[in-house]
Formats: C-alpha cells, sequence, structure tokens
C-alpha cells in the first residue's frame, strides 16, 4: 500500500485542498447561508467519499486496509447524498449529519494509520487528522445548539486544520516516492568502493 500511495500522493493532496477550499468558504459565507454551506458540505463529502473509495480499491494494500478505506468512502458519499436529498431541513439536522460523518470518518483514519503503521514510519498525520475530526464531531454532537454561526467557523477551522494535515501527509509521501525512486533507478544500495 506504500509503494500505491506514494505513487499517487496526488489524491491527498487534492482532498486536503478540498478541506482548505470549504474551511475558507465556511468562514466566507458564515450567516445566512446554511442552505448553502449544506450543499457545499455535500459536495465535500461527496468527492471526499468517492477519492476514499478509489483509494481502497485500486490500492496494493492488505485487505483490512482496503476495507476501511472502502468503508469511510460509501459512508462519506451516504452523507453528501442525503444532504442534497434534504437540503430543507433544519440547521440541526445537518449537524448531526456533520458529527457523525466527521466521527466515523476520523475513525477510519485512525484505524487506516494504525494499518499504515506497519509500512509507513510516522504516519501520526493520518492519526492526527483522525483525532482531531473525531474530536469535532464528538463536540458538534453535544453541543448542537450553540448557534450555527459558531458552529460553521467550527466546521471551517476543522476542515483547514484536516486539510493542512493532509496535505503535509501528501508531501511526505511525494518525498518518500522521490527517494525511492532515485533509489531504484541508480540501483546503488551502498559506497562504492575507490579503484
Amino acid at each position: 500500500m506504500l509503494a500505491f500511495m506514494t505513487r499517487n500522493w496526488w489524491v491527498l493532496l487534492i482532498r486536503g485542498i478540498l478541506a482548505i477550499a470549504f474551511g475558507v468558504l465556511a468562514f466566507i459565507w458564515p450567516a445566512g447561508v446554511l442552505e448553502t454551506l449544506v450543499l457545499l458540505f455535500g459536495a465535500y463529502a461527496l468527492l471526499d467519499g468517492v477519492a476514499s473509495i478509489i483509494i481502497g480499491l485500486t490500492g496494493g494494500a492488505a485487505q483490512d486496509s482496503r476495507l476501511w478505506l472502502i468503508l469511510g468512502g460509501v459512508f462519506g458519499v451516504l452523507i453528501g447524498v442525503l444532504t442534497f436529498v434534504w437540503p430543507e431541513r433544519t440547521a440541526l439536522a445537518m449537524i448531526y449529519f456533520i458529527a457523525a460523518w466527521a466521527i466515523i470518518t476520523g475513525v477510519f483514519s485512525v484505524v487506516a494509520a494504525v494499518q499504515l503503521r506497519k509500512e509507513l514510519e510516522n504516519e501520526w498525520l493520518l492519526a492526527i487528522a483522525g483525532a482531531v475530526s473525531v474530536l469535532a464531531g464528538l463536540y458538534m454532537a453535544a453541543f448542537p445548539g450553540e448557534g450555527a454561526l459558531a458552529l460553521i467557523w467550527l466546521i471551517g477551522a476543522y476542515a483547514i486544520v484536516f486539510g493542512v494535515l493532509l496535505i503535509g501527509l501528501a508531501l511526505r509521501l511525494r518525498g518518500m516516492g522521490a527517494t525511492t525512486t532515485t533509489t531504484s533507478t541508480t540501483g546503488t544500495t551502498g559506497p562504492t568502493p575507490s579503484v
């Protein structure tokens, strides 16, 4: 799976950029556009879910790792579709949808990080991203009535932090891929003997 992830590091980069873009939009349009935010979140969850499914289906990972990625992606797609089917529902329903999505995808990210521990050193970026996701989801579920504006800012901050962590992981994987490619093309494994 590590070789697949280093070759396709750009998928995580795109996920991170989408998360940051969503977070910035949440800060730009905080009040009076909750319906727009619902649709933006639905689009983000849908695209993020599709990206996770693609990674899970095409990756050369162990069956357990692929299953967690696919399940997390399917859940993201379902949440995204539900937000488009019921956009007129109250903000409270959206809050619980987002909280559930954040908790479940966060758990899947932590599990995937534990699975990758065998193949990737310092997989902590994915684990931290998952933990941040779980904590944000728990907070939203515990305090749903604290006001839509505060919630929108929390969602925006969460998305930005999550996106930055995903971009950090993507760039790290890109660097690992370049190192692996250089080593394999030069064929050197140690110092060259002097003549």
